[in-house]
Formats: C-alpha cells, structure tokens, sequence
C-alpha cells in the first residue's frame, strides 16, 4: 500500500543526486614542461618569512630554422631565437641539489609546471611573472 509512493519519492531522490554528482565531477587537466637548455647564471637561494626556501635560476632554450628559398638543400640563413625562463625548485632535496650543483653554462633538463602570478616590485608597480616549477632535472 506504501511501499510504490516510497519506492517513487526514493527513485526521485537518488536521480536528482545522481545529476548533481555528476555535475561536480572534477575534469582532470595537464600542466606540463620540458625544458633542455643551458643556465644563464648560478642558483640563488631565497627565502620569504614564514614561506619555504626556493632556488631559482634562469634557463636559455634556443630555436633555430633556416629561411632562404631552397630549404629543401640546407641553404639559406640559419635564424636563431633564444627564450629565456626562470626556473624555481621547491622540492626540498633538488632544491638543495640544484644550488649546489648546477652551474652557469650547464646544460640541464627540467621537467615541471608553468606558473603565472604577480608581484609588487621596489618601486610598489604590481608586476606579472612567469616561472617554471621544477620537480625533475
């Protein structure tokens, strides 16, 4: 005599949160970076008051094509474009082991995640940066 408008109102309740589970689903993304370069100068150690120390560093990749209009036989101008990066590491052991051991002039490998946030500098101009956060070199 009950049991179908409780089996009814049950049903009911379990599709509405159905739908509202699925549409808090997180979607799952990619942040990756690969880098092979060489560092522009030697790691620096820096630490915020109250933050965990980081050693940063700068990276150079370059890019190189040639323009000319026999491409297909190697000739031409060789064009070559150099990108700048700045790399910190957080990870407390490569963190250590990256201002000991890595040197201006190395050629290192990173493997991280690209990073945007801002700053205020000396003058108090809030300034935007781009860094890669390193977890394998």
């Amino acid at each position: 005599m009950f049991r179908r408008p409780v089996l009814q109102v049950f049903h009911q309740f379990v599709r509405r949160e159905s739908e509202i589970a699925s549409s808090l689903v997180l979607e799952r993304s990619l942040n990756r970076v690969q880098l092979l370069g060489r560092v522009g100068q030697d790691p620096v150690m820096r630490q915020v008051e109250g933050k965990n120390p980081v050693t940063i560093f700068s990276l150079a990749t370059n890019e190189m094509w040639r323009s000319g209009e026999s491409e297909a036989y190697q000739m031409g101008d060789v064009s070559q474009k150099t990108t700048w990066h700045r790399i910190s590491v957080f990870r407390p052991g490569l963190r250590d082991v990256a201002y000991q051991y890595v040197k201006k002039g190395s050629r290192i490998y990173v493997e991280g995640k690209v990073d945007y946030g801002e700053y205020t500098d000396k003058n108090n101009v809030r300034r935007q940066a781009t860094t890669i956060i390193a977890d394998k070199m």
